[in-house]
């Protein structure tokens, strides 16, 4: 799900515009089977909120299973999000774990976790990567290079 305005990021650095974000993770995921890059939230317009998306969800479709998955950064604060108790509620906490010092979780979660390679890399320094020239070989997809290509995306970025 592409946020419409990410409101925990909000005035922290420039926002990537959300339909450019879309058209990235589009590309992203555009040949992956069982995969749809949703566009809930733009349309929904203004802040966006996990548990207005899963609200959303649970009235559009009343028998899914909703899963929140999320880094483990991000599920490190979930205590702070907005009405983060609807969203455990209302759907099943999933945690991308990296290797090494694992990320306090608050027990007031059931977290199911999953480990993946640790990568030292972060969308901060893609955008650097991109904007200076540096190779993005493996930590980018071709679809997604042409997207920030085409779109002239990150080339201020430093």
């Amino acid at each position: 799900m592409v946020a419409n305005i990410p409101w925990q990021k909000e005035g922290e650095r420039p926002i990537t515009p959300a339909l450019d974000r879309l058209a990235m993770v589009e590309a992203a995921v555009g040949e992956v089977p069982g995969l749809d890059a949703g566009r809930l939230e733009i349309d929904a317009g203004g802040p966006s909120f996990t548990a207005q998306t899963l609200a959303t969800l649970r009235d559009r479709e009343p028998d899914a299973e909703l899963f929140t998955i999320v880094g483990d950064d991000a599920a490190a604060g979930l205590t702070s999000w907005e009405r983060y108790q609807e969203v455990v509620a209302n759907s099943t906490m999933v945690v991308v774990d990296r290797p090494g010092e694992p990320v306090e979780l608050s027990d007031l979660v059931s977290w199911i976790r999953v480990e993946v390679p640790r990568l030292e890399v972060s969308s901060t320094d893609l955008r650097a990567r991109f904007s200076d020239g540096r190779p993005l070989d493996y930590l980018l997809t071709d679809p997604v290079l042409g997207v920030i290509a085409r779109r002239a995306l990150y080339l201020e970025y430093s």
